[in-house]
């Protein structure tokens, strides 16, 4: 099928042989997310990664991937255990909000380390983007982990990273 376009052709038909080609050709567009995987975290950057993720997922026609990583480089059973309660509601409610525009929305636990995790995660399901929080920082905790989580996923994931802050909700 040509594409050739014509100045006298209106945006929509031009739109319309530009889809028609892309379906031609037999596969989604370039530029279009079919999985994205959303590190969801309980604080507000990752309750803001989760909303960025449902939008986007709902602009592409995606499926969203909500994964809770239950950190198990503690040891101490409470901890894990009110780690599991909390990430139980986090992907509860990015299921409830993809629920409420149309949105597929796979819930995952995994345990161990957070950014290894999702980097696994994020390469053994083929994710097309890895959306997750980036929380501000103070100097204790710059100091006592100078490497954060969404440092580590940027560098060891093969698909883009976005990393949001509290704010970009």
């Amino acid at each position: 099928m040509s594409t050739d376009i014509n100045a006298t052709d209106s945006p929509s038909e031009i739109a319309i042989a530009s889809r028609e080609a892309d379906s031609a050709a037999g596969g989604s567009p370039p530029g279009r997310f079919e999985r994205v995987l959303v590190v969801t975290t309980d604080d507000p950057a990752g309750r803001a990664a989760a909303s960025t993720a449902v939008d986007l997922a709902a602009a592409h026609d995606a499926t969203v991937d909500a994964l809770y990583v239950v950190d198990t480089t503690e040891g101490w059973d409470m901890v894990v255990e009110r780690r599991e309660r909390a990430g139980e509601a986090l992907v509860e409610s990015v299921e409830a909000a993809g629920a409420s525009v149309g949105v597929d929305v796979e819930k995952w636990f995994r345990y161990g380390t957070p950014h290894r995790e999702a980097v696994d995660f994020a390469a053994a399901h083929d994710a097309d983007l890895v959306v997750i929080g980036s929380a501000r920082r103070t100097g204790l905790d710059r100091l006592l982990h100078p490497d954060p989580v969404p440092a580590r996923v940027r560098r060891g994931a093969d698909a883009p990273v976005m990393v949001v802050g509290p704010d970009d909700a």
